[in-house]
């Protein structure tokens, strides 16, 4: 998940029917059709994503599901966020969070809320959209120092270790400066070097 941003605010309008939900508005006869549909839907979610990009997201839910009961509850919420600093969460935040899944929220839920959400944006050409406002001249990159300021200063502020830390993994020039295109790239497909 982005700095700032909870579960909620990342996944805002998806709802997966869970197989179960399905299975029992369909009745006997239509059962085994909406089990059908609904492993179709699942699997379509799974090739949404690379092998990679699906074992960071079972790694996430793992954190998430504090009681490893393969289900993400209120009380797993509420202590992820304890773990993460913010002890006093809204009790109407956190079902906000869970109504997006409208049920039960496994993995395979999980998942969907987060390809849904990804799949209906293009988040590489929003990114590049931002940097380009920092690049008037067109030449695809960004004044480090100037950048670093603006992560340091202006609206949800970096701390000097995040800035450190990002800017270890951010491709530069051989000026020194951020090759915006390129960091897009690994912020929506992952770095190669990780793999």
């Amino acid at each position: 998940m982005g700095r700032g941003e909870s579960l909620g605010s990342r996944a805002e309008d998806l709802s997966p029917p869970t197989v179960l939900q399905a299975s029992r508005k369909a009745g006997t006869r239509g059962k085994a059709a909406a089990t059908k549909q609904a492993q179709r839907g699942s699997s379509n979610v799974f090739s949404m994503f690379e092998q990679a990009q699906i074992q960071e997201f079972k790694e996430a839910f793992s954190c998430i599901d504090q009681n490893r009961d393969g289900i993400i509850c209120k009380s797993d919420l509420r202590e992820t966020y304890s773990q993460l600093g913010k002890v006093s969460v809204p009790e109407e935040e956190l079902d906000a969070m869970l109504q997006e899944g409208k049920g039960p929220i496994n993995f395979t839920v999980f998942l969907t809320l987060f390809g849904e959400k990804l799949n209906g944006t293009d988040p590489e050409e929003a990114i590049l959209s931002a940097f380009r406002m920092f690049d008037p001249s067109g030449k695809g990159v960004v004044n480090k120092d100037e950048f670093k300021q603006l992560l340091l200063t202006q609206a949800d502020k970096f701390s000097l270790a995040e800035v450190e830390q990002m800017f270890a993994l951010t491709p530069m020039d051989l000026a020194g400066d951020i090759d915006y295109k390129s960091l897009c790239y690994i912020i929506t497909h992952g770095d190669e070097k990780e793999e």
